[in-house]
């Protein structure tokens, strides 16, 4: 060891009927060979047969894997062992606790970072944390580990540091077989859209660890007399502190100490160069917990101390706190870009972990773009829609929000039979609203997705103020002051973003279609209450426009500038703050978020029975690829609470329709969209599917699961009606019962 820093050991192994030994290490203890067996998970210890004098005087087991302790008269040579009924000749390897006796170090894996990246990890932290030494297992496959050996060794010899590094290779494959190699996005925690990705196939060699024993192999192998060990990888920063860990884990009343990694990323690369360190300016601001590992000084910690991956069985952490490391997730998960490993919208630059690297690597990063929230826009508030035959319904809600205070309407429509379109393009030319022509057709976009996309470029979206993506049978029900938006700004005054959770509201036995206003029509509802179905808290957003988010969204903005993420104010309906674990993807309330104070909306998903004819009849401008069936009307369908906050606005909203009808050409057109309705309604009832499904969601057993919903769990509303026995039926909305059943296929 004294002519190179850097020496190579290699694991024995044996595999043979099932049976796979990772490592065989022996040692003298009271005069008495010892070996210390230790095989792989999964291995079926009565599968183990000690030959030839061979005594096991102890065993166990560390996460499904056995290790047996078998002692021998012989004084050498090879140990046989049965593995399942074959006979296996194993050449232990001798235990070499000397190599790095009394020194500080490290137990890591490599799994395919380059010889620089880990010379600059030995540097840095013997420069600055008195390493001295580290067993690093080296995941290359068989035979390709030379030249890394090689440049290492002059690489930590040139810095001139006292640091001895033993790299471990095996025969075996130490990752799982099934998975891909670790550095595949799909590998990544956090990584978007691991539901889309073409996975490659599984690479035992450079998958993620699953022997894990290993760390106790390092231990009786190499590190038992070491002063103090570490369990970081080769991608690993400890932070510099007063105490470093090794000191703090020699010092500690129980001789282990807590180790917390942060995730951080460069936030692009600089062409075909490979990432470093210093390239790594970034965290996630909603980034989950910190990743555990731990330090531990072996002569000071319980003598029956396990070694694992995040902590040390049979030994608890000192009181100390936590030191704290960065965990460069580019070097171990590289070969993409940063997008394909860590959603790019949760990544804000770190102005502590860029000091750090500065004053560590010289570093100059790639940095994030700037990016002002200076927009202000013209005041007015603009509800963007798409619809499709939707005619009898579209005066009450354009003049129910013209009453609460919304100024603009951008709707965009597509394939329209009942004159839909014909009644916006009145109201466009008549100076009422902004109608578009859907042009989702060629776009692969889902109609409701292509006309978002279309409004961001329209000057009535990109001017406005406050904008929400709301369809026509949705209504924004202000409960605070006079019922008008402007109370509710006035109410979150700071706020810039607000949730506005849904409440189902059902048919309320209406069976027959009845052009009066809907929202005096349909009184009963979900109660505030609703964990199920998932779609009782969905939410919709009403927000500023000032640039937070790259483009808008079904739910809410979409594509956040996470630079900007401490501007967000997002409250939800009762004006409490959002939690920033929201701020990215969320669309649903839940039972820490959802609120009903100030503003609901009020969701009017089946309106009548006979409606509901001619919604299913038309399909839908998100999932167009669902039917509307009746497991759709089950969840939809909640009439167990009755709720009229929004009916004292109905005098205002009657003033608005009837201003809007005093027109006779927006009059005669909305006529005839009540006529074709109508006469839809008759077309679909007279045909047999139609006819047999109103008389289905029109019967007794659809009204009374109507106000059941809160009795059951979440997959009797995916698998539908029909998996809901008769005698749960009977019962009584206010019992107190509980019904689910197994996951089946899902009904739409």
């Amino acid at each position: 060891m004294a002519k190179n820093q850097v020496t190579t050991r290699r694991l024995v192994s044996a595999e043979a009927n099932d049976v796979t030994l990772l490592d065989a290490v022996e040692s003298t203890v009271d005069g008495r060979r010892r070996v210390h067996l230790f095989f792989a998970q999964g291995v079926n210890a009565e599968f183990l047969t000690p030959q030839d004098g061979l005594e096991v005087v102890d065993s166990g087991s560390v996460g499904g894997a056995p290790w047996l302790i078998c002692e021998t008269e012989a004084a050498s040579g090879p140990i046989s062992m049965l593995f399942a009924g074959k006979r296996i000749e194993i050449e232990p390897a001798e235990a070499e606790l000397a190599i790095l006796e009394d020194r500080n170090c490290f137990l890591a894996i490599r799994n395919g970072e380059s010889a620089e990246v880990v010379a600059d990890w030995v540097t840095y932290h013997a420069q600055h944390h008195g390493l001295s030494g580290a067993v690093v297992f080296d995941r290359e496959k068989p035979g390709r580990g030379r030249a890394f050996e090689k440049t290492l060794n002059r690489l930590i010899r040139k810095a001139k540091l006292d640091c001895r590094v033993v790299l471990v290779s095996a025969e075996i494959p130490l990752g799982d077989l099934d998975t891909p190699p670790e550095n595949h996005p799909y590998c990544t925690p956090g990584a978007p859209g691991k539901d889309r990705m073409d996975v490659p196939p599984g690479d035992g060699f450079s998958s993620p660890l699953k022997q894990t024993l290993i760390y106790e192999v390092a231990r009786h192998r190499f590190l038992a007399a070491a002063r103090a060990v570490a369990n970081i990888d080769v991608y690993d920063l400890m932070l510099e502190t007063d105490t470093t860990i090794f000191e703090a884990a020699v010092t500690a009343d129980t001789g282990v100490v807590r180790l917390g990694g942060r995730h951080v990323y460069p936030w692009r690369s600089r062409g075909k160069k490979p990432f470093g360190f210093a390239d790594h300016l970034c965290m996630q601001f909603d980034a989950p917990s910190l990743r555990q590992r731990w330090c531990i000084a072996p002569q000071k910690a319980s003598s029956s101390a396990i070694w694992r991956l995040v902590r040390v069985g049979n030994a608890n952490f000192s009181d100390s706190g936590v030191f704290f490391f960065y965990r460069f997730m580019a070097l171990r998960h590289h070969g993409s870009s940063v997008s394909k490993i860590v959603p790019k919208s949760s990544l804000v630059e770190d102005e502590p972990l860029m000091a750090f690297l500065r004053q560590r690597f010289d570093a100059d990063p790639v940095r994030m773009p700037q990016i002002s929230t200076d927009k202000v826009g013209s005041g007015r508030v603009c509800l963007i829609t798409t619809m499709k035959n939707e005619g009898p319904f579209i005066l009450e809600w354009i003049a129910y929000h013209r009453a609460i205070g919304v100024d603009d309407f951008l709707v965009y429509t597509n394939d329209c039979t009942d004159c839909t379109d014909t009644l916006l393009q009145k109201l466009q030319d008549k100076g009422i609203l902004q109608h578009r022509n859907n042009p989702f057709k060629g776009t692969g976009l889902k109609p409701q997705h292509a006309a978002l996309q279309a409004a961001e470029k329209e000057p009535i979206i990109t001017d406005a103020k406050w904008v929400a993506c709301t369809d026509v049978d949705e209504y924004i029900n202000v409960k605070v002051g006079d019922g008008t938006l402007n109370a509710l700004f006035t109410a979150v005054p700071d706020a810039n973003m607000i949730a506005m959770t849904w409440r189902l509201f059902g048919n309320a036995d209406v069976h027959d279609f009845d052009e009066d206003f809907i929202i005096g029509q349909f009184t009963q509802c979900a109660p505030e209450l609703a964990r199920k179905p998932h779609q009782a808290w969905g939410f919709k957003t009403i927000f500023q426009n000032i640039g937070l988010f790259k483009k808008m969204g079904v739910h809410r903005p979409k594509g956040l500038n996470p630079q900007l993420w401490e501007k967000i104010n997002w409250v939800n309906g009762s004006g409490q703050p959002m939690p920033k674990e929201t701020f990215r993807n969320a669309w649903r309330s839940t039972t820490s978020t959802y609120g009903y104070d100030l503003v609901q909306l009020n969701h009017y998903a089946v309106r009548s029975a006979e409606s509901f004819l001619v919604k299913r009849d038309r399909g839908r401008v998100n999932h167009v690829d669902r039917d509307q069936g009746l497991a759709y009307w089950f969840r939809m369908n909640n009439n167990l609470e009755e709720e009229t906050s929004i009916t004292r606005m109905i005098p205002k909203a009657r003033e608005e329709f009837d201003r809007l009808m005093s027109d006779p050409e927006i009059a005669a057109l909305h006529n005839e969209a009540v006529k074709r309705h109508r006469s839809k309604i008759e077309e679909l009832r007279a045909t047999e599917k139609f006819s047999t499904f109103f008389k289905e969601i029109t019967g007794d057993r659809m009204q009374k699961l109507s106000r059941l919903h809160t009795h059951f769990g979440a997959n009797v509303f995916l698998n539908g009606p029909d998996c809901i026995p008769d005698d749960v039926i009977q019962k009584d909305p206010g019992e107190e019962f509980f019904f689910t059943v197994e996951r089946g296929e899902t009904q739409h």
